[in-house]
């Protein structure tokens, strides 16, 4: 497994360990019970010193961590200085990584980071030698503009969010599914008029490697034709189980009521779809709108330099979170910031 090197990566190296353990004092709470400790916070002070605090508390609690740490660009900005040369950066960084990667839930606990081309390199094999490369679950392309940009030789339209998880497979069994878009449902159609809704065939067929007996049968068409499952294929429905749903009209035989047929599935019954690793501007929001809303909470547009849209969070906090499961943010639009709060 490839690793990075760095001046000043054997000072680093656990460096975690070291950093001492502060107390945090409790000054104002935004709980809306009349302050009742409700376990959400946000803390003010260094983000290190924060995270190792954290630790008696929240280690393996933590379900979700999204980070939208400096990118390293080359330009200063007024909360934190995005202007690291590169060793100094990554010194930043692989302490702070350890000890959130500690803070996860060691079953279904994922880190989501947002960055862009300029150090995403450097924080994709960093995150593989800290984590383990097969702790990785995707590289998320975040289409940031709607519009073309003509500034640079290539115009860049994108952001990165790297996602890891402790348990890959756990992941995968227990993250949400995301609601399917009018285009994607667009398949769905109710030629019909059929009382339940829209609707699209399935092929019933599959490979005949694993059949059982009574996945090989005729089926007679109400056109007359007889079908029996193609070479190397079986049909994916038991005997019994076709002709339930045959008697629940849920067999689609074709315009002309000879076709192959088809298992019929609603669109009400979908949960949804599995998310991909390609997000656009127009399901999860892009830079003009992450400016408008903050415009909208603070009245200026330039309170933070890099803001995400509200959608892009709800989107990963929908996928990796469900109510009452404790999320944290590390880089709250400064190093010094950080928050915990339960997902309502």
């Amino acid at each position: 497994m490839p690793t990075l090197e760095w001046i000043g990566k054997d000072k680093v190296v656990n460096h975690h360990l070291d950093v001492p353990f502060r107390t945090l004092e409790k000054q104002y709470t935004f709980a809306p019970n009349g302050g009742d400790d409700d376990g959400n916070m946000i803390i003010h002070g260094d983000n290190l010193d924060a995270l190792k605090a954290l630790l008696p508390m929240y280690e393996g609690r933590v379900k979700c961590i999204y980070i939208d740490p400096p990118y390293n660009t080359g330009s200063a900005f007024e909360h934190y200085d995005d202007n690291l040369e590169h060793s100094l950066w990554l010194n930043l960084m692989r302490p702070r990584l350890e000890i959130l990667w500690n803070l996860l839930d060691s079953a279904v606990g994922s880190l989501w980071i947002s960055i862009d081309d300029s150090e995403q390199a450097y924080m994709r094999v960093l995150c593989d030698e800290l984590f383990g490369r097969h702790n990785f679950i995707a590289q998320i392309v975040w289409q940031k503009r709607y519009s073309r940009e003509n500034r640079e030789s290539i115009g860049d339209v994108h952001e990165y969010v790297l996602v890891y998880a402790k348990d890959p497979i756990h992941f995968k069994e227990t993250r949400n599914l995301v609601p399917m878009s009018e285009e994607q449902a667009k398949v769905y159609k109710n030629p019909n008029n059929d009382p339940r809704g829209r609707w699209r065939p399935v092929p019933m067929t599959a490979q005949a490697g694993h059949a059982t007996p009574d996945q090989f049968y005729e089926i007679k068409a109400p056109g007359g034709k007889v079908h029996t499952p193609p070479a190397g294929r079986c049909w994916s429905l038991s005997k019994k189980t076709f002709e339930e749903l045959l008697a629940d009209g849920r067999i689609y035989f074709g315009k002309d009521n000879n076709s192959q047929p088809n298992k019929i599935r609603y669109l009400s019954e979908v949960p949804g779809v599995a998310p991909w690793t390609w997000w656009p501007s127009d399901e999860v929001g892009h830079t003009d709108s992450a400016k408008k809303e903050i415009m909208e909470l603070f009245g200026k547009s330039n309170a933070f330099d890099t803001p995400k849209p509200e959608s892009l969070i709800e989107r990963i906090l929908h996928i990796a979170t469900n109510p009452g499961d404790l999320v944290l943010d590390s880089f709250l639009g400064s190093g010094t910031t950080v928050a915990v709060a339960h997902k309502m």
